[in-house]
Formats: structure tokens, sequence, C-alpha cells
């Protein structure tokens, strides 16, 4: 390592250490080398209940090097950054998501492989006779070749109770520079700035504990209100020929555009080192997750996303957080831990295949085709055209449309998905991910019926 501190990040942000002379916790010195080296996401290491709640105890060293690295931000850069070398190769199989609501429509009909599933949206008449995309309509699922065979597979869920305290919260609200002491009211944990002008930290009490983080005063779109002069009405005179006075003219300026500072955007390996020293100042592994990071065309602060890693895939509950040279801008992630909750019985490929066109599990399409070069015509939305008539009667005898889409099952996967409980408890249970021959996916719970509460 070059001894002339000057030019060595991880040197600055040890000296702008506050608890520098902190003793670390066990295992700090292996993550911070695993860090350096680039090591990639590994599994999450789910434990029983009783662990994962005697785990919790005071992280002062890691949350006092965020803060650190926070303040260096706004100086010379984000410091870390050389930590990792940037975006860490990805690994893990995407998140599966489960569709959030039932079926739409009518009754199934089963003949052979083929499955047929309930009523469609179309389009309006006179705005184009295509249908809409086949993720929301009629469809005809085909597929061959999927085992028939069941068994089981893991589930876990979110301790969120087990997170909700003020340890946690406040842990959490160091960590991002947030004063104050954690106060749990109308369904929440809030710590900081009461009328919003300053760092504010929300704790929702839901079934993953989901946290939110602002701070308008480093934000580079939070644009100082604009000071406009009241308009004076013009001195009003009698109109010729009358008494009565004409109407004033009042001119109404116009509002300032909000413009934030020019600014050097941060780069992807600083706003992931920001999201992953978050993340350990929580007590997490930080290694445990995945991670990506993206940014847009004229913008100003870089987004960073963490991604749980649970047996080789994505779960689909990721922390985000955005960055700002001046510092991190907004933050929202899980608080709560995941552990292992058994095994659950699962059905075959070919019985979840079946559940595409059962109106019990609510199949729709959860990822779309990419709308590009190569993409399937028929999910291509036409340009409405105005009618110059109305259509023209229907002649007797005419057919009844009723269009259908066919679609066709070339590639299943198990995998994870999280599922909001009634209670607001959130499982993250099995699950079968299909994919169809134009790219689109089909997901559908792969728990066996015995194990599903229908009522």
């Amino acid at each position: 390592m070059d001894d002339d501190n000057e030019l060595d990040p991880v040197a600055r942000l040890r000296a702008a250490d506050p608890a520098a002379g902190v003793e670390p916790r066990a295992g700090f010195g292996d993550d911070v080398i695993a860090q350096a080296t680039g090591v990639s996401a590994v599994p999450v290491e789910v434990a029983d209940l009783t662990a994962a709640r005697a785990r919790r105890r005071p992280r002062w060293p890691v949350i006092a090097a965020v803060a650190a690295s926070v303040a260096i931000v706004g100086g010379a850069g984000f410091g870390l950054g050389a930590m990792t070398g940037g975006q860490p190769a990805l690994s893990a199989a995407p998140p599966i998501s489960l569709p959030m609501s039932g079926a739409q429509g009518g009754p199934t009909q089963q003949e052979a492989a083929t499955f047929d599933t309930g009523s469609r949206m179309t389009t309006a008449p006179g705005f184009s006779s295509m249908m809409m995309p086949y993720g929301l309509g009629r469809n005809s699922f085909s597929a061959s070749g999927l085992s028939t065979a069941g068994g089981s597979a893991a589930a876990y869920a979110f301790d969120a109770r087990g997170a909700s305290n003020t340890e946690t919260v406040a842990e959490l609200a160091a960590a991002l520079g947030v004063v104050g002491t954690p106060e749990s009211k109308n369904g929440s944990w809030t710590v900081g700035s009461p009328d919003g002008t300053g760092p504010t930290l929300y704790v929702s009490l839901d079934g993953t504990l989901g946290f939110s983080y602002s701070n308008p005063q480093v934000n580079p779109w939070g644009c100082e209100p604009a000071v406009i002069e009241p308009a004076v009405p013009e001195q009003a005179v009698p109109e010729q020929g009358t008494s009565e006075p004409a109407a004033p003219e009042m001119t109404i300026p116009e509002m300032p555009a909000c413009q934030p500072p020019a600014s050097e955007l941060p780069s992807e390996a600083a706003a992931i080192d920001a999201l992953r020293l978050l993340i350990a100042a929580t007590g997490r592994d930080a290694d445990a997750f995945e991670y990506t990071s993206q940014t847009w065309e004229g913008a100003v602060t870089r987004m960073a996303q963490a991604w749980p890693v649970v047996d080789g895939q994505r779960i689909d509950q990721a922390w985000t957080l955005d960055l700002a040279q001046a510092g991190i801008v907004s933050a929202s992630g899980a608080l709560a831990e995941l552990v292992s909750i058994g095994d659950y019985d699962i059905v075959s490929e070919q019985a979840g295949f079946e559940r595409l066109s059962d109106p019990r599990f609510g199949a729709q399409m959860t990822a779309m085709p990419f709308a590009g070069e190569g993409a399937p015509t028929d999910l291509m939305v036409e340009e409405w055209a105005a009618p110059t008539e109305p259509p023209a009667t229907p002649a007797a005898g005419s057919s009844l449309a009723w269009p259908v889409n066919d679609v066709e099952i070339v590639g299943v996967r198990l995998g994870l998905s999280s599922q909001w409980q009634p209670d607001g408890s959130v499982l993250v249970v099995p699950a079968y991910e299909f994919t169809d021959a134009d790219g689109g996916t089909w997901s559908v719970v792969a728990v066996a019926d015995a194990e599903l509460d229908f009522e």
C-alpha cells in the first residue's frame, strides 16, 4: 500500500473516523479485506429466530465509518471508492415477483397440455384493432417436457418484530447522520427533523420493517423558495363614454426554473461503497448482497441497489441509495433480517404450469419482453387514428370477436419470491418462473395446495 496517506483514500477515511480507538467487532477486519478484494456476493446466511435476535449489539465502529465516508464526499470525493474497484461481477439469478392480484375472469378449460385462462381487457373501438399485451388478457398456454416430480424447498420470513427496537433504528440513524432519539408513533419509528428541513428517517412497522431516509440539505434538486414580488395592477380608469372603471390588468410573474448546481457525478464504486457501509452499520453482512448501480442522461446523483441473495437468487426486496457529491440524498430498504422457516412441499413443474390457467393463482405476466429490435409484433401498440364515422352495424350471424393469445412456455426455473400475508408479515417462498417464447415471464407460487390457506 502506498505510504503517502494524502493519496490513500482508505487512510483518509481512517483519519476521519471518530471511532478509530474503539475495539472493532469480531470479523470486522475480514469484512474489510473481503471488500478490498472485490469478492462477489455470497448466499445470505439465514439463522433461526433466536440466533438472529441474539446477534444484535452496538456496532459503532462501522457506523462511525459511514458517517466519516459521507463527510468525505463533500470534500475530496468518496474516499472508499477504491476499495471495490467498481461494480462487482453479477452472478445471482434475478428476483422472482408473484402477481399482486387475482386472475382476470372466467372458467378454465383443459385440452391436452394447452390451457385457456379467463377474460381479458381489449382496446376501445377506434383506438386499435390489436389486443392489449397478452400479460393482461385471455391466454392459451402450451408447454412440453415439464417435470412431473414434486419435492420440497426451503422458505424464509422477514423477522420484522425482532428488529423493531430503539437500538436498531438508532444505529441506522447514526449511520446516516440523523440526530435525535427514535420515537415509535403513528405506525412507524421516526428520527430527525420534524419539519422536513433536515435529515429524516422513517421506519415503517410493516412486514419488512422498511425504512426511508431523505436529506433535503444535500439534495441537488432542492431549490430555495422563489421570492416573487406581488403584482401591482395598473391604475384603473373609466372606459370612454362610461363611468365604470375598466378591469385592472394583472401581471403574473413567471416562476424561475429549478436547476441543480453543476457538480461531478459520483462514480458507481462510490454509490455501491456507500450502500455497503450502510448495510454493515445495521449489523448485516454486506457481502450477502449483490450490487447494481446506474444513472441516466442529465442526472446529478448516482443510484445503487443491494439485492439480498438467498440460494443463489436475488430476493425482490432491494436496498437503494441515491448519492450526490454532497452526501447521501435518500436511501431505503428492509431492516428486518431473513430467518429460516423450514421446508415446504412444492408441486411439480407440470402442476405449476397448470396453475397459469387456474384463476385461484392469478397468473399474470411479471416481466414483459424487451421492447426493441426483434420484439414480438403482437406486443406493439398501434398509433391511434381518429375515426371519421361510427363503425358499421354488425350483420346478422356475425362471428363474435374473442381474440386469444397463444403463449408457448419454453423454460422454467424454481426460485423464491416474497409474499405478503393478510396480517402484513412477509414470507419468501418457493415459486416457479416460466419463460415464454417471446421472452416474457410468468410466475406462480410453487407451494403445494395442502400448505396453502385458500380461505
